[in-house]
């Protein structure tokens, strides 16, 4: 087997920010590169988090203020592009266009994604600045509830806001891929109605298998399925399954399973959110803790009878198809 994988989620810019904060340079190169080429990585979507107020991770660094949702993307922003601009190994991108380039030329392709749009607050042109930083996908929360809507941690019965409502249009005219993973149910309906085209889940899993509300139910799956977008199966140990002696690629491996069967496996994806760097509690799931163990897991789909094609689907094609429809 040799599936090249596209990472539909990483939050490596947050290793990367952290660490420049603390006057490290290169941190792509010299602490994650052999382990994503060891996975058979071509590609990944970067993530800017900043709205999570009460995270440690960033204890002891010069991190902006909690509550300045704008100046701590803008912040990571400033130290991923300074850190992919002395890479010779990674290139950001906006196309698929773009990143098949880059993987002819033997790089790593990255695009921009928002985790949480909380920097937009009410300002009508708030995905304007996202989308002129580079971003070509988003999520309008994270877990809070913003001015645009509640993620998965926020008030269950609320839905879009007005705000919210006019950002999803926006996305839709720009051409930006819109994101549901951390949305909670609610405002999942309120996007999946309002969009006009695939709308995807970067990295959320299946509730069938482990009943968390950041996983889906086969209800959103289908709508899913039906907009021409994709799930991204997450590796997160809590998000495989209750019990933590099954949390493993195995069990990862039964989520893909179930979402083929609700889905077609054409509508799998890959957005890992390997989260180890951000210290105990951010573990994946056995045998899959870091990229490194992507090769076994897509074994274990093999085992489960997945064919070649739809294996190589579920690890780069589908994703970059839904990217090409929506970026070119």
């Amino acid at each position: 087997m040799g599936e090249r994988v596209f990472d539909g989620h990483s939050d490596l810019l947050c290793d990367v920010a952290r660490r420049r904060l603390a006057g490290e340079r290169q941190v792509l190169e010299t602490r994650h590169l052999d382990t994503l080429r060891r996975g058979g990585v071509e590609g990944l979507v970067l993530a800017l988090w900043a709205s999570a107020p009460g995270e440690t991770f960033w204890r002891g660094t010069p991190w902006a203020d909690p509550a300045d949702f704008r100046g701590r993307t803008e912040q990571l922003l400033r130290h991923g592009r300074a850190e992919l601009a002395e890479s010779k190994h990674f290139r950001p991108v906006r196309t698929v266009a773009e990143a098949e380039a880059a993987r002819s030329a033997g790089q790593i392709y990255a695009f921009l994604a928002a985790e949480g749009m909380a920097a937009a607050g009410e300002d009508p042109d708030g995905v304007d600045w996202y989308y002129e930083q580079g971003v070509r996908l988003g999520m309008l929360t994270w877990n809070e509830t913003n001015a645009l809507a509640a993620g998965a941690g926020g008030d269950p019965s609320a839905g879009l806001t007005a705000a919210g409502r006019r950002a999803v249009r926006r996305m839709g005219e720009l051409g930006m891929v819109i994101d549901v993973s951390h949305l909670n149910e609610r405002g999942f309906w309120d996007v999946t109605d309002l969009a006009d085209g695939p709308v995807i889940a970067s990295h959320s899993n299946c509730r069938t298998v482990c009943d968390v509300p950041r996983n889906l139910t086969d209800d959103q799956l289908r709508r899913i399925r039906d907009t021409g977008g994709v799930a991204g199966l997450n590796a997160f140990h809590g998000f495989v399954h209750a019990d933590r002696a099954r949390q493993t690629a195995w069990t990862l491996a039964l989520h893909a399973a179930h979402m083929a069967e609700v889905m077609g496996a054409e509508h799998v994806a890959c957005g890992f959110d390997f989260c180890f760097f951000m210290g105990p509690g951010n573990e994946g799931a056995a045998g899959l803790e870091d990229a490194a163990g992507v090769p076994a897991f897509l074994r274990c789909l093999e085992r489960l009878g997945m064919s070649e094609r739809e294996r190589a689907g579920i690890a780069r094609d589908n994703l970059l198809r839904v990217l090409r429809q929506r970026l070119g």
